[in-house]
């Protein structure tokens, strides 16, 4: 059974469908192939379940601390398989919404297995799907070492440590990534002790240097302990929890949570016969999306670094675009991504790091302003917090911002417009920020990079 599109995506995560959709748009005819569920892991099992999960630990944290608001909550507790089940709805509602936006955008779904027969040719089982184009986007896994390995009960990953068997009362997590860091947040909230283990000098460490040391500060004030510089040699179960050899020496845990990043998910779609170029483990493409084979292109994680949802979709569209012939099709510019880890205080940074503009040769200008003189967030009871600018002092051009603090998430995308927009440090600085917000902050940190802070 053969049936002709005019494109074909394996992968129906947050690049896939978005892909789709896109594509569809513009008038193409569009098969997506799945063979979990619709929304990939990033809805079902990463960007928006976790959210939820940290949601419910935010909400315990105001409760724990519901006096110092002139507010009374005794004896809060919490259920943590009502908590993981909310988080699983959730991830059913969006996954329900995907299979709504498909049928709306007339996107064929088949369910199954894919494998490549050709540069344009998808098997799916018995089916063949015949198209102009085809998409991987099949995404990640997480990675796990000889020595690291997950058993599910005791020794977790991503997935396993969102739908827990027992709650952690001596947690470990190897890795200082955004997933660590998160699910670390999460169980400290809750009231795990909570150890976590990174190999580099620092934790968070693609972030800003001064935001790595803002976030261990915070930690360390919640009961968080982080060993830098450190390696798990050796990890065992059993019945009563994991033995750990860290730098040589045994510890106990009741959990662990292996985050030390991801594998892209390559295996067993005929890549190697059609001889498509790859990078590290990773498919290799230009900046639409176009592989090293004529009408293979692949978009998200299975392209390799930065592994986050909104640069898949974003790539979802550029390759849509460029398919279908559009007049604005753009390249992918992978050097105005914002990153944000929802730990509690948040992180969020778009551009170059500090050291990263140094070491390119820019003369920078710095500024910085810190969350206590911030109203808003003093109103809020939230007064730890940074917000870092780094700006070219030749040309004004903002190469870099950096924040830590409460609701940084949703603040980065200014910057992201404003370099977008090639502000520069005279724009943002005549720039009116409305009061009384936390946005304030960003403008002060502008003003401060030219010894103008107002409230500091």
């Amino acid at each position: 059974m053969s049936d002709r599109f005019d494109l074909v995506i394996i992968g129906s995560g947050p690049g896939g469908y978005v892909a789709a959709i896109r594509a569809a748009q513009l008038g193409q005819k569009v098969a997506i192939v799945e063979r979990e569920r619709l929304g990939g892991i990033c809805l079902n099992w990463g960007c928006i379940p976790t959210k939820a999960l940290l949601r419910s630990a935010e909400i315990k944290h105001y409760l724990d601390h519901a006096a110092s608001y002139g507010l009374s909550a005794e004896g809060v507790g919490f259920d943590l398989v009502a908590v993981t089940q909310r988080s699983r709805r959730v991830a059913a509602q969006l996954n329900a919404g995907v299979a709504h936006l498909m049928k709306k955008n007339r996107v064929t779904v088949v369910e199954g297995e894919a494998a490549l027969a050709g540069p344009t040719s998808v098997k799916v089982g018995e089916r063949r799907l015949e198209a102009a184009n085809v998409i991987v986007a099949t995404g990640a896994r997480a990675r796990e070492l000889p020595h690291l390995k997950a058993d599910g009960v005791r020794i977790w990953t991503y997935r396993h440590a969102m739908v827990p068997p027992a709650m952690p009362t001596r947690l470990l997590v190897i890795g200082s990534g955004a997933i660590g860091i998160e699910f670390a947040s999460f169980y400290a909230d809750l009231g795990a002790q909570v150890t976590v283990v990174e190999m580099m000098d620092r934790i968070l460490p693609v972030e800003d240097e001064e935001i790595s040391a803002f976030m261990a500060k915070a930690f360390g004030k919640r009961g968080l302990r982080l060993l830098t510089s450190a390696s798990v040699e050796a990890l065992v179960a059993d019945a009563e929890g994991v033995t750990a050899t860290i730098g040589g020496r045994a510890e106990r845990f009741s959990h662990a949570i292996i985050a030390i990043g991801i594998v892209p998910n390559t295996e067993g779609l005929g890549l190697e016969a059609l001889g498509v170029a790859m990078d590290r483990g990773h498919i290799a493409t230009d900046s639409f999306g176009r592989t090293s084979v004529a009408g293979l292109w692949a978009i998200g994680d299975v392209t390799g670094p930065p592994w986050l949802a909104h640069k898949a979709s974003h790539e979802g569209v550029v390759a849509a675009e460029a398919i279908a012939g559009h007049a604005h099709a753009h390249p992918m510019d992978r050097s105005n991504i914002p990153g944000c880890t929802y730990s509690r205080p948040q992180v969020a940074s778009v551009g170059l790091t500090e050291a990263q503009a140094r070491e390119a040769g820019y003369a920078v200008r710095v500024g910085r302003f810190q969350a206590i003189g911030n109203g808003k967030a003093i109103a809020l009871g939230e007064p730890e917090g940074l917000v870092k600018t780094v700006f070219d002092a030749e040309t004004g051009a903002l190469l870099g911002a950096h924040m830590a603090g409460a609701e940084v998430t949703e603040l980065i995308q200014g910057f992201a417009i404003a370099r977008q927009c090639e502000a520069t440090h005279e724009t943002l600085a005549a720039t009116i920020f409305p009061h009384p917000t936390l946005s304030e902050m960003m403008h002060e940190a502008v003003l401060d990079a030219e010894g103008r802070v107002l409230h500091l």
